[in-house]
């Protein structure tokens, strides 16, 4: 979309800290009226909040960046849905919006919006084609806080019928957990045909963390990075692409809905070309150069 510009997070760090803070109070008040706790549910109102601690300023949210979007009379230009449409989330920079299952649930960080998902298989959102061809050079990044202690969960991914595309999530493999940016060489989906990157030694439950995965095709390598900093990268002699649509919270392994996300996604972008290292880096302060646009954005404003 003309004129987009990547907008800033959030401190998550330090919503993170309050939501462990609030947890505590709450156990030891026992008041059923406490009503903004970060990452609970709000009962009835299909929204929970995100809260965060104001000590050392205010973070902005993501919706601090400029946004060449025009939105209907009476409409919040920063409301995450279509105008009309409260389960279908509004692509920022493209055409390709995802419409929300029955038990995926939005909510608000500060100025921003994201996406709290139950491990469920009602509880993820499917856009209606693919966002990107995952055979050519790409990047897909998001914010993510992972609750579940254990299993593979997946914030992103792309494909249908036998087997993903590509995927990026937490991967649980022999009780090593780590983050993962993988992606498919064929078509049948075997596990022998996939090549993934990993993190190593870095916390991934119940803790906020930027994860980016790149595909670069022409260097035949992907990367991924966690919180701007490259955690894994591996070879790949070619990928292949499926023709099923973007998938948040859940990946397609061998013909059945794998690892449903338990947590909350937010700022989710994609782009049709390999971002540099030090793009990436860019990214997670929100100064990305504005020229650099994405395909596909959601949750931003």
């Amino acid at each position: 979309m003309a004129g987009f510009t990547p907008p800033p997070q959030p401190d998550w760090q330090a919503m993170a800290d309050r939501t462990e803070a609030q947890q505590r109070r709450r156990k030891r008040m026992l008041l059923a009226g406490i009503t903004v706790v970060a990452c609970a549910l709000g009962v009835g109102a299909g929204l929970f909040i995100l809260d965060r601690d104001d000590k050392g300023g205010k973070a902005p949210g993501p919706g601090g960046g400029s946004q060449s979007a025009t939105a209907a009379p009476g409409q919040d230009p920063n409301a995450p849905t279509v105008p009309g449409e409260p389960n279908l989330l509004r692509d920022r920079s493209g055409q390709v919006n995802i419409a929300l299952s029955p038990d995926a649930v939005l909510g608000k960080v500060d100025n921003g919006n994201v996406l709290r998902l139950r491990s469920n298989g009602n509880s993820y959102a499917q856009a209606a084609e693919p966002v990107v061809d995952a055979s050519k050079s790409f990047t897909v990044s998001a914010w993510v806080y992972n609750e579940a202690d254990g299993g593979s969960r997946f914030a992103i991914s792309q494909g249908d019928g036998t087997s993903y595309s590509f995927e990026l999530g937490r991967e649980d493999s022999n009780g090593k957990k780590s983050w993962v940016f993988r992606m498919q060489t064929d078509e049948k989906g075997a596990a022998s045909t996939a090549v993934a990157a990993t993190s190593d030694g870095l916390n991934t439950v119940r803790t906020w963390a930027l994860l980016t995965g790149v595909y670069d095709a022409q260097g035949k390598t992907l990367t991924l990075y966690v919180d701007g900093k490259e955690a894994g990268r591996a070879p790949v002699a070619a990928a292949w692409a499926g023709q099923g649509p973007l998938q948040l919270g859940r990946s397609r392994h061998h013909g059945i809905w794998s690892g449903p996300w338990a947590g909350v996604i937010g700022h989710v972008l994609v782009w049709d070309k390999p971002l540099t290292a030090d793009q990436v880096l860019a990214l997670k302060g929100g100064k990305l150069d504005k020229e650099i646009k994405p395909v596909g954005s959601w949750l931003v404003g």
